[in-house]
This record gives C-alpha cells, structure tokens and sequence, in this order.
C-alpha cells in the first residue's frame, strides 16, 4: 500500500469533513465510496464501528472516527493553519457532535423516535444554531475571516440540519448563520470533495483523493 485508504460515503456529514480536512491537508489518499447497505469484507475488517469514515495509513492503523481523521490528516500538512484556533474551539465541535446531533437525527427521522416531539427536538437543535450565530457575530467564518478546523467539523452537520427544510431554516436562523452556511454550500471548497464516485468493489481502479 502506497496511499492511506479512506473508506468514505458521499453524503455521510461524517464522511464529508474527513474529506474536507484532507482536502485542505494535500494529503492524497486512495478513496473507497462504500454503500452502507452492501459493506464489503475489506471496509467491515478495517473498521471497528463498520462506519464510514475509516482512514488506514499506510502503516496499517485503522483510524476510525472522523475527527480523529481530520486531525491526522492536518497533523501531517497544515498550510491553511485550520489547527490554530480559539481556546473554546474544542467545545463548540464536541456541542456539535453530542446534543445538536443527537437533536439533528431526532428531527430528520422523527419516524424512527415515535417516543419525542420532533418540534422539541428541532427546537433544541436550533438553540444550538442560534449560539454559532452569536458566535460568528456578523464574521465570515466563527473565529474570524478566515475558516479553521472548527468550521469544517461544524458545517457537515449544520448543512444536514438545514437541508430537512431549508426554507424553514433561513426564515428561523439570523443572517450570520445562514451566510455562514450558504458561503460553504456554494464553495468551490465543498463542490471538490462531493463529487460522485461509483462504489467501490475489490478489483477496481484506485480512486485518488484529492
């Protein structure tokens, strides 16, 4: 093996900021699109979790949650510094991560939770939404003019929230949440890593990333 490999799903928010990280790292990996639905052996004995994404270094460790990947893959090349951020950065991520993801899922398959009040749980989502606004405070980005590595953990998951009805999201987010979010759906930085690649299959052509 002369590359990592990444084991990755397109539209996975999870997936999609490992792709973002290293993107911006330069670090060229070889790519695996997997269907959740039809896990092939290689992906399942690599991955712990059997969820995506996985990154196995070319040394053979599987590194298998997705921040651990975006840090790894800025831990080797960092040109646009997205490691140097704010004290309070790391808490903002793991709120992300935690409550609002929990209440992101609890409204986008309210089917599957019978048991909540998906009002409620949009509602506690939005809280969330409402203190990134306060953060970025009318900023481009939440620490300033330039994105870090807080933004890119972030936004994978602010755009999913969003997407349940996007409508609905502007006319209740403020103005500098939705710049934020609107600015990253319109990247040229977002557009690179959500390019379609058929899923992969023993066998096949190498796929290289970015």
């Amino acid at each position: 093996m002369t590359r990592p490999i990444l084991y990755s799903f397109r539209r996975c928010p999870y997936a999609i900021r490992a792709r973002l990280a290293i993107a911006s790292a330069g670090v060229e990996v070889t790519l695996r699109e997997i269907l959740l639905r039809d896990k092939p052996e290689a992906f399942l004995a690599a991955s712990p979790s059997a969820t995506v994404p996985c990154l196995v270094t070319v040394a053979g460790e599987s590194i298998d949650e997705s921040y651990d990947v975006m840090r790894w893959a800025l831990g080797q090349n960092d040109p646009e510094e997205l490691l140097d951020m704010a004290e309070m950065s790391e808490a903002l991520i793991a709120e992300a991560d935690g409550p609002f993801k929990a209440a992101l899922d609890h409204t986008k398959y309210a089917s599957r939770h019978p048991e909540l009040d998906a009002e409620v749980e949009r509602a506690k989502a939005m809280t969330f939404i409402a203190k990134l606004d306060a953060q970025i405070a009318g900023r481009d980005w939440l620490f300033g003019a330039v994105p870090k590595l807080a933004d890119f953990a972030i936004l994978p998951f602010v755009r999913q929230f969003a997407m349940i009805d996007k409508a609905r999201f502007d006319a209740e987010a403020r103005e500098s949440v939705v710049a934020w979010l609107d600015r990253f759906l319109v990247s040229d930085r977002l557009a690179a890593v959500m390019v379609k690649h058929p899923p992969w299959a023993p066998g096949d052509a190498e796929t290289r990333f970015p």
